[in-house]
């Protein structure tokens, strides 16, 4: 599978001079705790929930400031067309939990750990189904040595 299959698109973004307020209110309605920081179609950063709450109000910024000073401008990618095996490589080898996905040099989506969890958990599903029901379908197995089937 592809990272474009998986990914949340159209990622919410918001440009470098918003202001922290509005960040937070977008992440709010938008109910992400991530948003892309793109400036004339180009990716230039991320900002989190937590770098809102620890380098925006708790590093003493007021809501006024804007998101560049608190985004993370060293972000780790994915391509749309990537193997979904190189999200779980990224994802490993860096610890982020994000990663904007691109094509070229566009921001087309987001991929999150917890997107590829659900994949995860549908396959899973996908599997225990036939298994439980052959569970059920199988005769008990044969009596203790010795026994009766009603014998403990």
């Amino acid at each position: 599978m592809r990272v474009g299959e998986l990914m949340t698109a159209p990622p919410v973004t918001v440009g470098p001079r918003a202001c922290l307020a509005e960040a937070t209110r977008l992440m709010a309605e938008s109910a992400v705790g991530s948003l892309l920081v793109v400036e004339d179609g180009l990716l230039r950063g991320i900002v989190t929930d937590r770098d809102l709450a620890l380098r925006g109000l708790g590093g003493g910024l007021g809501r006024e400031a804007p998101v560049a000073e608190v985004m993370s401008a060293r972000v780790v990618t994915v391509d749309a067309g990537d193997d979904l095996t190189a999200a779980y490589a990224a994802f490993r080898r860096t610890g982020v939990r994000r990663l904007p996905v691109l094509d070229g040099r566009q921001v087309v989506g987001v991929l999150t750990i917890d997107d590829l969890f659900l994949d995860v958990f549908r396959h899973l599903a996908d599997l225990l189904g036939p298994v439980s029901w052959s569970v059920l379908q199988e005769p008990p197995g044969p009596p203790a040595a010795g026994g009766s089937p009603d014998e403990p």
